[in-house]
């Protein structure tokens, strides 16, 4: 673990574990019970332990706003960006949340302060339509079915890898054709499945490896018989970005994620003509306005645009 720009040595981590023990334990209680991934969990975690790190074992009732620009400042300095900051100050603020439900502080010193403004008209990275195909032929391996099973669920379906982590197999359908998903902020969603998704999540799941839990109910399981967690998914989907590119030369290559197949999902459906409220709806967006960043066009869109356009200049004589 970092501290700005640093190595955190391990003893300093025994330090805030043992000094903080009852706020981090509160923390994790209150994160837990409010329906956070776990993926989210260990990342506040994380940013926490960075922010107590630098408090010196001062009270946390004692830490004023100062204190806590200081790490964001830090964070900063060690190569933080934009979004990174945002999420150590909803870290920060989300732990003192937590210790003021359980009454073990009463102020938070990371409220009022403002997010670092991020590029809100950024083009989001995605496929193409034609570029699905050649990617989703380079899914291989061992597990290639269980793969293209939640390759699909991301790029024809627009779910997120924590979604996709969370999955079981009751929230699956095979005659309803449905799949319930549960989302961010808790919310529950239900997306028909279209037929050629079904046929492979059914394969998937017929080869599905037997979990070591015999309860567990993960639609998707790893080869040690555990739920399929976020990072790994995140790499396979590395992996087969890196084979669907190995032919191209380095500057042609794009920095694609998984979360790039869920853009690829919203930017096909809208070119398609899809309102952008049941798109909202699919990809299980509170706001209408974090749907309107996949309305972006192309420069080729555009020319077809303007070249609609009865442009009809009057002839002027020149002057001299």
């Amino acid at each position: 673990m970092k501290k700005g720009g640093r190595q955190m040595e391990p003893d300093m981590i025994d330090d805030i574990d043992e000094v903080y023990a009852e706020e981090l334990e509160a923390f994790l209680i209150w994160m837990k019970d409010a329906g956070y991934t776990l993926h989210t969990q260990k990342n506040y975690t994380g940013d926490v332990k960075q922010f107590l790190c630098t408090l010196r074992e001062k009270p946390l009732d004692q830490v004023k706003k100062i204190h806590v620009m200081s790490y964001l400042s830090k964070a900063r300095e060690g190569g933080a960006g934009d979004s990174t900051r945002n999420r150590k100050h909803a870290a920060v603020s989300s732990f003192y949340k937590a210790l003021q439900e359980f009454e073990l502080c009463s102020t938070n010193p990371a409220s009022g302060i403002k997010k670092a403004k991020t590029e809100k008209n950024r083009m989001p990275v995605y496929l193409d339509e034609k570029e699905i195909q050649p990617f989703l032929l380079a899914v291989e391996g061992k597990y290639a079915n269980r793969n293209m099973a939640i390759f699909l669920l991301m790029v024809y379906m627009g779910l997120r890898v924590g979604e996709v982590h969370s999955l079981n197999v009751s929230d699956f359908s095979r005659e309803r054709r449905t799949l319930d998903v549960f989302g961010k902020g808790r919310k529950w969603r239900t997306l028909p499945v279209p037929e050629a998704v079904c046929d492979i999540v059914e394969r998937a799941l017929e080869e599905r490896l037997t979990p070591w839990r015999g309860k567990e109910d993960a639609m998707f399981v790893s080869q040690k018989g555990r739920r399929l967690a976020v990072r790994s998914i995140q790499q396979i989907a590395t992996e087969t970005f890196e084979r669907f590119q190995q032919d191209k030369s380095a500057e042609r290559r794009v920095s694609y994620s998984s979360h790039k197949l869920r853009h690829t999902f919203a930017t096909m459906l809208l070119r398609k003509g899809a309102d952008l409220r049941t798109v909202q709806e699919l990809l299980g967006h509170s706001s209408i306005q974090t749907t309107t960043v996949y309305t972006h066009v192309t420069d080729r869109e555009k020319e077809k645009a303007m070249d609609k356009l009865d442009i009809q200049v009057p002839m002027m004589e020149l002057k001299r």
